[in-house]
């Protein structure tokens, strides 16, 4: 366990990255880290992510109350606090704007189709969380729903939540979600973004399953059979990703070459040593 001292240090690197990554302008975003059960770690108002030191965090309980610090709390403090009251794993909480994935936010479309397989392990899918006011009790209960299946939300006309086991786990998350959302646009503009069939999906799911990633998008309410797809995904825009929806095109239509099972393993294998690496990184 790290030193509440070196935890201050990553958050104010986590900061840093984000700011010069383009994910906050000025002195938006926030990002907190649970240290127990009463004491929350959490980033000052009106201050850049990419110029805090160690001594501007704030230290406060799970009711909000400042306990150490001489700076304030940022407003959306209550959203952080909430996902750790309904999340008991999750340590730590990012929030940004990241430019690509806040245009999906403002523009209403989840990024809920199964492309990439980095994003299937890592992320499943990432849906909108309807819109709410700012520092109010809005925001976290349109998190809420989803929070059970999910370690990255769009938050509608606002920006972006991520959560993980720790401030650089959750800023990783926010990483892959922007890198995804500039991609799936990338695709959406040459006009084919192309979703993985049913039989593909299925084995990045066992991956998942080894890599310790359960729980997730574990139930199609599309076809209400396969087990490759999240209650968010936009039933009758472009199908599950199951044989037996209809809304997909399928690998095996002309033009489209199914992969074999030799290529489909090598993919999965490295696929998997990526998200190892990055993980023990």
């Amino acid at each position: 366990m790290p030193s509440e001292y070196q935890i201050k240090q990553d958050m104010v690197e986590v900061g840093r990255r984000i700011y010069q990554q383009g994910f906050v302008a000025s002195n938006d975003g926030n990002i907190s880290v649970r240290l127990n059960e009463n004491e929350v770690l959490t980033t000052p108002t009106g201050v850049s992510k990419g110029f805090m030191t160690p001594d501007m965090i704030i230290k406060v309980n799970m009711k909000g109350e400042v306990l150490s610090g001489k700076m304030k709390p940022s407003s959306e403090l209550k959203m952080h606090l909430d996902v750790y009251k309904n999340r008991p794993d999750v340590r730590s909480v990012v929030h940004a704007h990241p430019p690509t994935a806040t245009g999906f936010a403002v523009a209403g479309i989840p990024l809920d189709r199964y492309v990439l397989p980095e994003i299937i392990i890592s992320l499943g899918t990432i849906p909108i969380a309807p819109y709410g006011t700012p520092s109010t009790e809005e925001i976290p209960l349109a998190v809420r729903e989803y929070l059970q299946d999910h370690d990255a939300f769009l938050l509608a006309n606002h920006g972006a939540l991520t959560v993980g086991s720790d401030a650089f786990n959750a800023y990783y998350k926010m990483e892959s979600m922007e890198i995804f959302a500039k991609i799936s646009l990338t695709a959406r503009l040459l006009g084919n973004e192309r979703e993985l069939n049913g039989q593909q999906v299925g084995k990045l799911m066992e991956v998942r399953e080894k890599l310790g990633v359960t729980g997730k998008n574990s139930t199609c309410v599309n076809c209400g059979e396969c087990a490759y797809a999240s209650k968010d995904t936009a039933a009758g825009q472009k199908g599950c990703g199951c044989d037996s929806n209809p809304g997909i095109k399928k690998t095996s239509e002309p033009g489209l070459p199914e992969l074999k099972e030799a290529e489909l393993s090598d993919l999965v294998s490295r696929v998997t040593q990526a998200i190892l690496a990055k993980m023990r990184g």
